[in-house]
């Protein structure tokens, strides 16, 4: 599944010229946007947890 989600060609300049109206421009932003969000979230957890164990230590 990954490597059928790397090969995918996403034009998001061509959804945002075919756009309905501007809340569907929105939703493409956020939906493009949102897998990086997550994994700075995760970044930064893992993080967290790793400081609060070598402090403990």
């Amino acid at each position: 599944m990954l490597i059928i989600s790397l090969i995918q060609d996403i034009n998001i300049e061509e959804k945002v010229e075919n756009a309905p109206d501007s809340s569907y421009e929105i939703g493409v932003f956020i939906g493009s946007m949102l897998p990086f969000v997550a994994l700075v979230i995760i970044a930064y957890l893992i993080y967290k947890y790793h400081k609060k164990r070598i402090n403990k230590e």
